[in-house]
């Protein structure tokens, strides 16, 4: 049974069409939250999250630094790509018409300060500096030396196997926009536009709280027992959503009231990740707690399955508290529907396009809610795969991605988004 609320003082945010057939998310603009909101929709519940928070203060690091963060600002050229003009080919630059005298070898990273004149070439290595007065680049498998020593060959037409200084961008060019991911690529683009350093968004730090008395952390659980899965999961997914994890604290139900000490004991991290003490049983602390704290409630319930006790609310400025089912598969969910795109919105990233996909396979529709399934690629559709209760993560460790399947899912083949 969803948690009840209190009546909204204005109009809620409209929801996302209930079909979920819509991948592109609504704009990010989010206006004032009420104190207790409703309910929301899961593609709403994932705007809310992702503009709920204000971008991290950029800082510059040096490139080695930089992998995986995000660009705080654009990224310019420093100076025109390619800097000169490039062969494109080993060969010779010719000038002219053949066949041409040989002047020079000119290599990569040492240029010849002559200038060619009519029917001259130097033999010239790909990535080095055309000189001046030449035409074009004849490949080297396409001349032919002649008896004293000139060059003959197929005239080629000018510029023919010339960068030209510039052609990629010239001087002051953005090539890549504030929010882009830093990869591999980006890092050597910003290498060879000779940037030392890139101004970044840190990674949000995020510090998690695993809840309950009933939680072995190693072997095989005991009797009416169960073993951690959150606290070996959460760490990688919030690595891979482009946070850092802080710390890991274990945290029992009872006696009541070690949460909120809990809570407030995690120092320096931008975001504390509660898992389990969401919903309204006698254990579960976690809403009393940000009631008590008068914390600014933004997503207090989800109309999904499973994982719709999670909640989002901001503690304190820019200090967050995400609250995850207990259940791992449960909690799986509500990571990617609310800690993803808050973490996104910490690093000044865009809330990702969802890919909508034929979804094939056995789904039992949930009136009113979204249900999150695991699917694996089969060609260019997607399967559903089995093992997915909201305690059991098998699905999910064997599958390649989660189909947000709609309420009103009937048809098996149907495009429906993928996270």
């Amino acid at each position: 049974m969803l948690p009840t609320t209190a009546p909204a003082p204005a109009p809620a945010p409209a929801p996302a069409p209930a079909s979920g057939h819509v991948c592109t998310p609504v704009p990010a603009a989010v206006p004032r939250v009420p104190a207790r909101p409703p309910v929301v929709s899961w593609a709403r519940a994932r705007v809310l999250a992702h503009g709920a928070a204000r971008p991290l203060p950029a800082r510059r690091v040096p490139l080695r630094d930089a992998a995986g963060l995000t660009l705080a600002d654009a990224l310019p050229t420093l100076q025109p790509l390619p800097g000169f003009d490039t062969a494109a080919m080993d060969g010779y630059a010719v000038s002219g018409t053949g066949p041409w005298r040989v002047r020079a070898a000119v290599r990569a990273g040492a240029p010849w300060a002559g200038v060619l004149g009519a029917a001259e070439c130097v033999e010239i290595s790909t990535g080095a500096e055309v000189p001046a007065g030449a035409r074009a680049v004849l490949p080297l498998e396409a001349a032919v030396t002649t008896d004293d020593g000139r060059v003959s060959g197929p005239l080629p037409p000018p510029g023919r196997h010339v960068r030209r200084a510039g052609e990629d961008a010239p001087a002051g060019r953005r090539l890549a926009p504030a929010g882009t991911g830093i990869g591999p690529a980006l890092l050597g683009l910003a290498a060879s536009c000779g940037h030392d350093t890139l101004p970044v968004r840190p990674r949000p730090r995020v510090g998690v709280l695993v809840t309950g008395d009933e939680l072995d952390r190693a072997g095989v659980p005991g009797p009416g027992r169960v073993r951690d899965a959150l606290g070996p999961l959460l760490p990688a997914l919030v690595a891979e959503l482009g946070g850092a994890t802080e710390d890991v604290r274990y945290v029992p139900d009872r006696p009541g009231g070690r949460l909120a000490g809990a809570v407030h004991a995690v120092r320096g991290a931008d975001v504390v990740v509660v898992t389990g003490s969401t919903s309204v049983g006698a254990t579960d602390q976690l809403r009393r707690l940000l009631d008590e704290a008068g914390a600014r409630m933004v997503v207090d319930t989800v109309a999904c399955r499973p994982g719709h006790p999670m909640l989002l609310a901001e503690l304190a400025p820019d200090r967050w508290v995400v609250g995850l089912p207990g259940n791992p598969y449960a909690a799986l969910v509500a990571a990617r529907t609310l800690l993803g795109p808050l973490i996104a919105g910490l690093s000044g990233r865009a809330l990702g396009h969802l890919p909508c996909v034929p979804v094939h396979g056995r789904a039992r529709p949930a009136p009113g809610l979204t249900r999150l399934v695991p699917v694996v690629w089969d060609g260019a559709r997607a399967q559903i795969v089995d093992g997915y209760r909201a305690a059991f993560l098998q699905g999910a460790a064997v599958g390649d991605a989660l189909a947000a399947i709609p309420p009103d899912w009937t048809d098996d083949g149907a495009p429906v988004p993928l996270v």
